[in-house]
């Protein structure tokens, strides 16, 4: 805070800022994939907000958006040096969207967990355009100005980044068909049943598991139907019986939190279109879970 500021200009940054706050974090848990880092974020944007000169700023909203967006670029670009080393695939982190569905945004775009794993093949830049353009509705000059690029770069930057989703994505089904197929593979994958899981999942179904070398997961991919199916069914009988499951909400699809003697072991999460499971997610990284569950008991 500079020395000038009374209390009274304090408490109207700390109202302007709480105000910003829920598209801050938005922003920032879309360009990472963490809701943690996320977080970080948007704590350092406060600290940048105090020792502003705010006198000269007309648009607190616009300052804040811009320094949380370069923020969390920066902080992306080294992300993704260490997610390079990250043991096993890396998911990204859930969040509960059961009270804020679109997560401060003005639509529920770039949220699901499938999108956000896609985004990750995107370098920082153009993943930060992408959300500022879809999720947020930004202008394209708007965007321009916080990237510090031309309009014209802006426009080729959301362009390649909805090719790159339209080229590795299908169209979703509704959340209503969404849980409904995820039960159907639920009861196949709790019974073992072959059958079942080879209706379900499409032929080219990716299986990811995220547990960070901590938990006993496969560190690789499982790809394709009868490969995912037959290793779905040799698991059953391990893992299953000594399981709970609890639907909830995770980045505005329905999921599944699988607990064993009361203890969360993996938030399981799938991309669903009109042909079937495209992906299964298992995020079972303790240190990923721990946020989302959170969330859920406050």
């Amino acid at each position: 805070m500079r020395a000038g500021d009374d209390t009274g200009s304090l408490d109207q940054a700390t109202r302007e800022f709480m105000a910003a706050r829920p598209q801050l974090f938005g922003i920032a848990y879309r360009v990472l994939g963490s809701a943690v880092e996320a977080e970080d974020i948007v704590q350092e944007a406060w600290l940048r907000w105090q020792n502003t000169n705010r006198a000269d700023i007309d648009e607190p909203a616009a300052f804040l958006a811009t320094v949380t967006s370069r923020l969390a670029i920066n902080l992306a670009q080294s992300a993704r040096m260490r997610r390079e080393s990250y043991v096993g695939p890396w998911l990204p982190e859930p969040v509960d969207t059961s009270v804020d569905p679109q997560v401060g945004a003005e639509r529920a775009e770039a949220l699901d967990m499938a999108v956000l794993f896609l985004l990750e093949k995107l370098n920082p830049v153009e993943r930060a355009a992408y959300v500022l353009r879809e999720a947020f509705d930004y202008p394209y000059k708007r965007i321009a100005d916080i990237l510090e690029t031309s309009e014209a770069n802006t426009r080729q930057l959301v362009s390649r980044a909805r090719k790159h989703l339209s080229a590795e994505r299908r169209e979703p089904v509704s959340s209503d068909d969404h849980r409904q197929l995820l039960e159907v593979f639920l009861a196949a994958a709790q019974t073992g049943s072959l059958s079942v899981l080879e209706e379900v999942l499409t032929e080219d179904v990716v299986s990811y598991s995220d547990g960070g070398g901590i938990r006993g997961t496969s560190k690789i991919p499982v790809v394709g139907r009868s490969h995912v199916s037959k290793y779905l069914a040799a698991f059953a009988p391990r893992y299953w019986p000594l399981a709970d499951v609890r639907w909830v909400e995770a980045n505005g699809r329905p999921a599944v939190l699988v607990t064993a003697d009361g203890w969360p072991t993996a938030l399981l999460n799938a991309d669903v279109s009109a042909r079937g499971i495209e992906r299964l997610m298992w995020v079972a990284n303790p240190a990923k879970l721990a946020p989302y569950l959170a969330s859920l008991n406050n």
